[in-house]
């Protein structure tokens, strides 16, 4: 940490549990997300006297995650690139709500790793119990955050929820109530934080190699700048999921809405079982989606352990990504230049 002594943490909040309130202290399940500002979270915080590294608060957002919007990614990867830029800030913290964590932790660590942009720690955090609650988790999980954001030799995208610190490519939402929500699948934390001191057991993200395509091209190149497209005409990419009894009209529907309402679908990801495999009648339709254009990549539904591609295969594997951000590899590659 003394290598970041006297430097800037910055704390971007986009509401989430971590700012929710429910009328009662008793109540962990009926409240409102998004309800206390980022300063009063970070004001509040105890131990903070003393702190080596100046924190700065921003509020970026005030939403429940499950409502989570291209435009609002958007605007992280804009607030994360213009504080990182800045030779006084050590890293960034994100307070963000636990729904979605996951998909923003592995935008972030695409879209800006991409930019050259994750050499400094950005880290997400959040709550499963409101602000409101007689024993709210939040407290606890930004001070660790804090940690991690100062370790001297932090780098890259990570979420630190109860103790445990996650690559974003792997970590992964797990558990609708407990407290440790998050898990990093086959392979596990990268460190844990105990009593404010971070415990390294894996490298930081950085140092690891970035996602390769998830249409199966290979890794993908940096933009010459941090240029994303409007959200409004970012890609359409769905998700799907191979399951016993369906058929090709969800992937024919799709299709025809797309055309129907002037917006096209541009990928489709699939959800596949076991190692890739598809009904039938759903790879068909996949394969005459892909025909006509549409790029197509199997992710698997298990929790762990990651598609075995192999040589002829139709439909491309995900390289180990999960649907969801299978799904916002594909955006991304689509929105590269030709």
């Amino acid at each position: 940490m003394s290598s970041k002594t006297g430097k800037k943490v910055v704390v971007l909040g986009t509401g989430g549990t971590i700012a929710g309130l429910a009328a009662t202290a008793d109540d962990n399940v009926g409240y409102k997300a998004g309800q206390v500002g980022i300063g009063q979270l970070v004001g509040s915080l105890p131990g903070l006297a003393g702190h080596p590294v100046q924190l700065v608060a921003e509020q970026v957002a005030q939403i429940d995650s499950k409502d989570m919007s291209f435009g609002l990614w958007q605007l992280l990867a804009q607030r994360c690139t213009h504080w990182l830029a800045l030779a006084d800030v050590a890293g960034v913290v994100i307070t963000h709500g636990t729904d979605t964590m996951e998909e923003t932790a592995f935008f972030l660590h695409a879209e800006l790793g991409r930019l050259g942009h994750v050499s400094k720690p950005i880290v997400l955090t959040g709550a499963m119990r409101p602000a409101s609650s007689m024993a709210p988790d939040g407290p606890q999980n930004l001070l660790d955050a804090l940690s991690v954001v100062t370790h001297p030799d932090a780098s890259g995208v990570m979420v630190v929820f109860a103790g445990s610190v996650y690559g974003a490519v792997e970590v992964q939402k797990v558990h609708p109530y407990r407290l440790d929500a998050f898990d990093g699948g086959d392979a596990g934390p990268l460190g844990f934080v105990e009593e404010g001191k971070v415990r390294q057991v894996r490298d930081w993200d950085s140092r690891r190699t970035r996602p390769g395509s998830a249409s199966g091209q290979g890794t993908r190149p940096r933009r010459p700048a941090p240029a994303l497209p409007p959200n409004s005409v970012w890609p359409r990419v769905e998700i799907v999921m191979n399951y016993a009894g369906v058929g090709s009209f969800v992937v024919d529907g799709l299709l025809a809405h797309g055309e129907a309402a002037g917006e096209p679908v541009r990928g489709i990801v699939v959800a596949a079982t076991g190692n890739g495999t598809l009904h039938r009648d759903l790879e068909v339709a996949l394969l005459r989606a892909q025909a006509k254009g549409v790029k197509v990549v199997r992710a698997t539904r298990c929790s762990r352990g990651r598609v075995l591609s192999q040589a002829g295969d139709a439909i491309p594997d995900s390289h180990g990504l999960s649907p969801v951000k299978a799904r916002i590899a594909l955006m991304l590659d689509l929105m590269e230049p030709s």
